[in-house]
């Protein structure tokens, strides 16, 4: 028994040296390819997460600056004035009667088209009818007093005093007459030209007399846009010139410059404008209060940059160009203005490259780069 333990122990003493050799050998076989694996794992983690930056994490790496930009060419350009108006009608006029009298007829639809020297409305004038015949009937005798009396003249028996009466006497008559039928032509009311009427103020029976309203006649085709604009541009406009005009809505529409207020208003300092347009299908109704945009200047080939590239610094203007990943200043002088763009006179030329934003952060040689 003795012999067997101490044959146990003596196997433990040898092979536990060897055991310990073996396990190190192992390990230095295999540590470096986990390594080497781990190691790999990590690199591919870091591709990832580069390539998987956000243009403003790559833009803190590379502190490139990241802008729009617009390649320099020409286009056309206009410089306009904005303004408001109204819409007022070619001619307009309230009709009332020449004369008094009980109204026996309106011939009129309220809210209709009407031709000029149509008969709109008439008075009684039959007490004017009948004078008119009584001094018609006396016509013939007057007219044939005198032609006795010139036969009598030629003969030398009646005096020259004699047949200047009588002829007289005829032409007054015949005044007479004409003035009755002037009279009566009175009684009628008659559109003075074409155009569309409104409602009626009288009816069939009433009594009027002259001055009182009956109806409104509107020429609504042509129309007229009236408007205002500014004295620094009173000079500017002339007749001739095309408006553009709007109402919410609407289209827009053209008109024409025909007249100009011959002074500045002294109060508001604007000199009043009308242009006309045809509204031919009466789309356009008096009183609409419009948009108008007048164009002064126009310039068909022109170097325009969007207005918020301009960089005023010191009372000089400048804007920054896109050269070899930099970005390089560029002093400019403007020209006219829109609402959206400035003309540039000097200082760039076609096919550069302008930088439209972000420039107020840039300075001389900033490095940028360009989005696509």
């Amino acid at each position: 028994m003795k012999q067997k333990k101490n044959t146990v122990s003596f196997l433990k003493t040898k092979w536990l040296p060897l055991t310990l050799i073996a396990i190190v050998i192992i390990g230095m076989i295999v540590y470096p390819k986990i390594s080497d694996s781990n190691e790999s794992s990590k690199n591919e983690n870091e591709e990832k997460s580069v390539s998987s930056d956000t243009p403003k994490e790559k833009k803190k790496k590379d502190k490139n600056l990241y802008v729009n930009y617009e390649i320099i060419h020409t286009e056309p350009i206009s410089e306009n004035v904005n303004t408001t108006g109204t819409l007022i009608p070619d001619e307009e006029v309230d009709l009332t009667f020449e004369t008094s009298g009980k109204v026996t007829h309106i011939y009129f639809k309220e809210g209709s088209l009407v031709k000029k020297g149509q008969v709109l409305a008439k008075v009684n004038d039959l007490p004017l009818q009948a004078q008119l015949k009584k001094l018609t009937a006396q016509l013939p005798l007057a007219e044939n007093r005198v032609f006795r009396q010139k036969s009598l003249l030629e003969k030398d028996a009646v005096s020259q005093e004699s047949f200047e009466q009588v002829t007289t006497e005829l032409e007054q008559l015949k005044a007479e007459v004409e003035l009755v039928k002037s009279q009566i032509e009175q009684t009628e009311l008659k559109a003075p030209f074409d155009g569309y009427i409104g409602l009626r103020s009288a009816s069939e029976g009433s009594y009027v007399t002259t001055g009182i309203h009956i109806a409104r006649l509107t020429k609504i085709s042509p129309m007229k846009v009236n408007f205002s604009i500014p004295e620094r541009y009173a000079s500017l406009i002339r007749p001739g010139m095309d408006v553009k005009f709007s109402s919410d809505n609407s289209q827009t529409e053209k008109a024409e410059v025909y007249a100009l207020e011959a002074t500045i208003d002294q109060n508001t300092h604007t000199r009043d404008v009308r242009a006309q347009f045809p509204n031919a299908n009466r789309k356009w109704m008096p009183g609409t209060y419009v948009s108008i945009e007048i164009p002064l200047k126009s310039i068909q080939n022109a170097i325009s940059i969007p207005s918020q590239s301009l960089v005023p610094e010191m009372g000089i203007d400048k804007v920054y160009l896109y050269k070899n990943g930099q970005a390089q200043p560029a002093t400019v002088k403007i020209g006219i203005r829109t609402d959206a763009r400035i003309q540039v006179l000097e200082g760039l030329n076609i096919g550069d490259t302008l930088i439209t934003s972000g420039t107020l952060q840039l300075r001389t040689g900033s490095k940028v780069e360009l989005i696509k």
